[in-house]
């Protein structure tokens, strides 16, 4: 089997997109193939830069560029490889592995499937989403919630459209972990009206006293509801991470590059960043590690 067709394989086997078994106790736990040793295996071509950029790095990925599934119940498009859509030079941003920007028609949804050793954080735009999980948790998310689960050792969960008459739409979000095998967490926040508009609001962070959820790993997301005119200075948390831009809606200029909805934008190298909205717009900035 060549190289990209065994890539292509694994991350079929963690897309997770088909109904699974009941949901099992967390005590037992036993994933046949690993999530974290299946990505962790295409890792390595990493973010290619825009050469004519000297003072940063950057790359660009436009939104029309992404990765496109539609499963009928499930509408997916792929800022990074995922499932069957695979391209070497977008397998992931330093720790960020999955941005998936999912819709799920009414009623439907992901069945029981397996993780272990990613931190998942999943971000609802529209609609209500459903979650189980093996740790015993159950809950509806919905626009202004963030959640955030540690596989750790291992956990089953599944996620479905609560509305039999609207689709629910959701960024989900992988990140490798800094940490292995950890005891599985759970965790999920509601943003008050208000807080993210004309700034930069953390929604992530590494650490648990901190501001919003927190994940195994040190990489910080914040969501902007910006106005026309708005502009920010991001500045680098930790030295040697990156930022990689996700434009939900409206147009921005990040450091002189003009993008508009659902483009992606990653920026390393440097200390700081300058965002100037060119109208209305929601940023999410995803401040990760370089280094896997």
């Amino acid at each position: 089997m060549d190289r990209k067709n065994f890539i292509k394989k694994s991350l079929l086997a963690v897309a997770g997109v088909t109904a699974g078994a009941p949901l099992l106790k967390a005590s037992n736990v036993r994933l046949k193939e690993s999530t974290y040793d299946k990505l962790m295996q295409q890792v390595g071509f990493n973010h290619i830069p825009n050469e004519e950029i000297k003072t940063m790095k950057t790359v660009l990925h436009k939104a029309d560029t992404r990765g496109h599934a539609n499963h009928g119940w499930l509408d997916s498009h792929h800022s990074f490889s995922f499932a069957n859509y695979y391209n070497p030079e977008r397998v992931h941003f330093g720790v960020l592995r999955v941005l998936n920007d999912d819709r799920v028609a009414p009623g439907r949804g992901f069945g029981t499937h397996p993780h272990d050793n990613m931190e998942i954080i999943s971000i609802p735009l529209e609609g209500d989403l459903e979650h189980k999980d093996s740790m015993g948790n159950v809950a509806v998310i919905k626009q202004g919630d963030v959640q955030v689960m540690s596989a750790g050792t291992g956990i089953f969960h599944s996620e479905y459209n609560k509305n039999p008459d609207q689709e629910v739409k959701f960024l989900q979000i992988w990140v490798f972990p800094n940490k292995k095998n950890v005891e599985p967490r759970y965790d999920q926040i509601t943003l008050e009206s208000g807080q993210t508009k004309n700034k930069l609001h953390q929604i992530l962070s590494p650490n648990p006293k901190d501001e919003g959820v927190w994940i195994h790993q040190n990489a910080w997301f914040h969501l902007g509801d910006l106005e026309k005119g708005c502009e920010e200075t991001y500045q680098i948390k930790s030295p040697g991470n990156g930022v990689y831009a996700f434009i939900l809606h409206g147009n921005v200029t990040i450091e002189g590059q003009a993008l508009t909805t659902r483009d992606g934008f990653g920026v390393w190298d440097t200390d700081s960043i300058a965002i100037n909205a060119g109208s209305d717009a929601r940023v999410l900035l995803m401040e990760v590690p370089m280094q896997v």
